[in-house]
């Protein structure tokens, strides 16, 4: 989608803080608050947005504990992606599930509370799964950045 720079500012703006009204965006953005509420319009309606939530503390919210997860499936058969895709699905401790190229077949973070809910949730979803062959977990120390905004 090819961007003006008002546009990319308005984005900006909304990326750091969706909860400011809409005039206040467009004031940041250098437009008028109707220009501002059609371009959310139009920028939703395209689904350049996809959601305006809001984001917790992950420690605060009881899921201080980040661990990314390297999981390695025994073949690529259409059962065993669509078992792992029930899992991906069915457990909110993975935050992102991704498919890799290179040693290990999937990407997932995890967030939990601490290391001993990690290994319950290690030992009941994803070590009982028929089609999974390993899973190699490294667990972050510190999170040394952040962000959900994209790069405009």
């Amino acid at each position: 989608m090819k961007l003006t720079d008002p546009e990319r500012a308005l984005l900006k703006e909304l990326q750091s803080d969706a909860s400011q009204p809409v005039a206040e965006l467009g004031r940041r953005a250098g437009m008028a608050a109707s220009t501002a509420w059609r371009k959310l319009n139009e920028f939703q309606e395209a689904g350049l947005i996809r959601a305006r939530v809001a984001l917790l503390d992950p420690k605060k919210a009881g899921a201080g504990l980040c661990v990314f997860a390297q999981v390695t499936l025994e073949d690529h058969s259409e059962e065993a992606l669509a078992g792992l895709a029930r899992i991906v699905e069915t457990h909110p401790e993975i935050m992102e599930a991704h498919a890799m190229a290179g040693t290990a077949d999937y990407m997932l973070k995890i967030r939990c509370a601490d290391v001993e809910a990690y290994e319950r949730f290690m030992t009941h979803a994803l070590l009982r799964a028929p089609h999974v062959r390993s899973v190699v977990s490294a667990f972050s120390l510190r999170q040394m950045k952040y962000t959900t905004a994209l790069p405009l």
